[in-house]
């Protein structure tokens, strides 16, 4: 068979690679990025279910809108407006998870050859779709503090690209919590560049104690002219059910519109068995206790795991703890003669019965082959603590 060129740019995730590899009795894998199961509230999802059938079947159960289903949308604004950002129903579209999002603003804006700037590292789905559509990709670095705003302004300069992503609230995979600071400078960047900047906020609802700073859009009225260059992808795979496949977009009304004819073609809509549900369990009221219990079960593992990493590996490891989110971001010294490439260094820990995620495959360029990602979300306190010991061993 002879397909299409632009599969010439892409390959199969490392991490859907990985874990083929899981397969061995007795494993504890650090590797997925996925929320724990056991903390998706069954009970209230299924009253929220039963409650969209009773009240309104033929919405949950017909063809819908491709915007979306309207009693979400009114939800999802409610949501959105009790973190400070004010938006219409009519201003958001309801997308199948925040992967579509990013898929369909690789179909509406990016054209074979356009640069796209994304942090380095980044999401791995993002290099891969943007890929796809034929974008260049160019890295702007990473601290402990988010994208360095500093090096995205002169790449901004130097490249004028379609559009910047970032993940600015505990960023898969690096975990790091953009400050309010860098988030004003992001909008202003935005303004005197006439850039678009693309929000990806999967995370920012896991937050371990205090909050974290306001999202970029609901900053946006503090610098005028920004709201119009932004776009905003939510979720709520990480925080009440990735099964529900339920993500929004909230964007100018021109790009939603483009989205949505995409979105015609690619799926129809989301599923209104699903939206239906989500909008029923939103109403419900359950969420805010759903999110308390989440964020204090992350904690906990969180911190029982960067105990365990200084443990065990010691200097060998350098990290910072993170304040939210589902992962460490860390990166091998080499310390003591230790092992100083993750790819290797991954393969060892699978005979000692755990995993993880080489951190190479989420640079777009220049990949770090001494960094790594660890979940902690689906490891219980002990299992977190008896697989780090295990990774102890394997370095």
């Amino acid at each position: 068979m002879q397909f299409a060129s632009r599969l010439d740019n892409v390959e199969t995730s490392a991490i859907r690679e990985l874990f083929k590899l899981l397969g061995k009795p007795g494993i504890i894998s650090f590797a997925g990025g996925f929320p724990d199961s056991a903390m998706f509230d069954v009970e209230g999802l299924k009253e929220a279910a039963d409650k969209a059938l009773d009240e309104e079947p033929g919405g949950a159960l017909q063809y819908g809108a491709t915007e979306g289903y309207d009693p979400l949308r009114q939800q999802l604004s409610d949501f959105m407006k009790t973190k400070g950002v004010a938006v219409d129903p009519s201003g958001l579209i309801v997308t199948t998870g925040s992967q579509q999002a990013l898929d369909l603003l690789g179909k509406t804006l990016i054209s074979p050859g356009d640069k796209v700037i994304v942090e380095g590292p980044t999401f791995l789905a993002t290099i891969q779709c943007f890929r796809l559509y034929g974008a260049q990709l160019v890295s702007a670095p990473v601290d402990a503090h988010g994208v360095d705003t500093d090096r995205l302004e002169q790449l901004i300069a130097e490249h004028k690209p379609k559009f910047v992503y970032l993940i600015p609230t505990f960023g898969n995979p690096s975990g790091a919590m953009l400050s309010l600071e860098r988030r004003r400078k992001v909008l202003e960047m935005a303004v005197r560049h006439n850039t678009v900047i693309v929000e990806d906020d999967p995370y920012g609802d896991l937050y371990f104690g205090e909050a974290p700073p306001p999202s970029i859009m609901a900053l946006s009225d503090q610098v005028p002219g920004s709201r119009e260059l932004l776009v905003h992808c939510g979720s709520l795979s990480k925080v009440l059910s990735p099964g529900l496949r339920i993500g929004w977009m909230i964007a100018p009304a021109e790009l939603l519109a483009k989205a949505t004819m995409c979105k015609q073609f690619s799926d129809a809509h989301t599923s209104t068995f699903a939206q239906a549900t989500a909008a029923q369990y939103l109403k419900s009221g359950r969420m805010p206790a759903t999110l308390a219990h989440v964020r204090e079960v992350y904690a906990g593992r969180a911190q029982a795991m960067g105990e365990a990493l200084k443990k065990e590996l010691g200097d060998a490891i350098a990290f910072t703890q993170p304040h939210g989110g589902l992962f460490f971001w860390a990166a091998l010294t080499g310390a003591g003669g230790k092992e100083k490439d993750a790819g290797a260094f991954a393969k060892k820990a699978i005979e000692k019965g755990v995993a993880f995620v080489p951190g190479a495959p989420f640079f777009a360029e220049k990949p770090d082959l001494a960094t790594l990602r660890l979940s902690f979300a689906t490891a219980n306190v002990d299992k977190i603590r008896e697989g780090i010991a295990r990774l102890g061993q394997a370095l």
